[in-house]
């Protein structure tokens, strides 16, 4: 009798520790994948215009119709605290897979009230059969939607542009329309500082040959999983071990800011890689 009743104990132990450790990564997983953080950058250049030192960005990147809370209040409210003198979206704000535009545009609707919208697409607007449409609700709401244009921002006498490129999807991964699309769009800018929005970060040698100051993407989803001391672990386009995954990386006079996201697609979790709102602080040498 002793020792059975010490095997049963000893079982029942095993249970609660199971029940415990599954409950666990449950809370875990759901922290990963719902914990918003925020990643604050500065950036100087001696191009900036000094009525632009101090101009604050949010880029907000790779939603895929995520919700954060009833109505995107978390993310609404996160924005609202920031208060960015501007908002970038650098693609994937729908997923092709699962399309909602009815949830991600919650967040437009109340956050083009807290400061101006620039969107460009990524790879799932590409396939998105209703991409036109979402084009029109965005442009209702205010939103300047930078499908291969360029538009300067002023500030009295100042100005600086702000550029942006369709995802190479758009065009079948055609390389050569791409880099001349770059080539157009900086044409049309010479001579200004000018910021670039685009989906694709592996893409960064197209831009440092092209001579844009700085440079916004996301695409990579921080790697998906990210090890210590290591990194992400896997991005589309760039497979296992991407280099572009994460923070900012300069090349000659051009440097690129990543975004780790928001969202997710194909791949459910995010691990060790919680969603991210990056915030961009220009700062002038004058």
């Amino acid at each position: 009798m002793y020792k059975r009743y010490k095997t049963g104990d000893l079982w029942m132990k095993r249970k609660y520790y199971a029940i415990g450790g599954t409950l666990f990564g449950f809370l875990w997983l759901h922290f990963q994948n719902n914990h918003i953080t925020r990643t604050n950058i500065k950036y100087k250049n001696d191009k900036l215009p000094p009525l632009f030192d101090g101009y604050t960005i949010l880029q907000v990147s790779d939603l895929h119709n995520k919700a954060f809370g009833h109505n995107q209040s978390k993310l609404i409210d996160k924005t609202k605290s920031i208060e960015p003198d501007i908002i970038f979206i650098t693609g994937d704000f729908i997923d092709s897979t699962r399309p909602n535009m009815d949830i991600s545009m919650k967040y437009i609707q109340e956050s083009v009230k807290i400061a101006p919208i620039y969107y460009v697409p990524g790879n799932h607007e590409s396939r998105f059969e209703y991409y036109e449409i979402l084009v029109k609700k965005l442009h209702s709401l205010g939103v300047h939607v930078l499908d291969n244009i360029s538009i300067p921002i002023h500030k009295d006498d100042q100005k600086i542009f702000i550029a942006g490129i369709q995802d190479p999807s758009f065009i079948l991964e055609n390389t050569t329309q791409f880099e001349k699309t770059l080539g157009n769009l900086k044409t049309n800018t010479k001579n200004y500082f000018t910021m670039l929005l685009s989906h694709r970060p592996e893409k960064f040698n197209a831009y440092v040959n092209r001579n844009f100051d700085l440079v916004f993407a996301g695409h990579a989803h921080g790697g998906q999983v990210r090890l210590p001391f290591i990194g992400g672990l896997f991005s589309p386009n760039q497979g296992f071990f991407p280099k572009y995954t994460s923070g900012i990386y300069r090349k000659f006079k051009t440097s690129m800011i990543v975004s780790r996201g928001l969202g997710n697609s194909t791949f459910p979790f995010r691990i060790f890689n919680t969603p991210e709102l990056v915030v961009v602080t220009l700062k002038s040498q004058y």
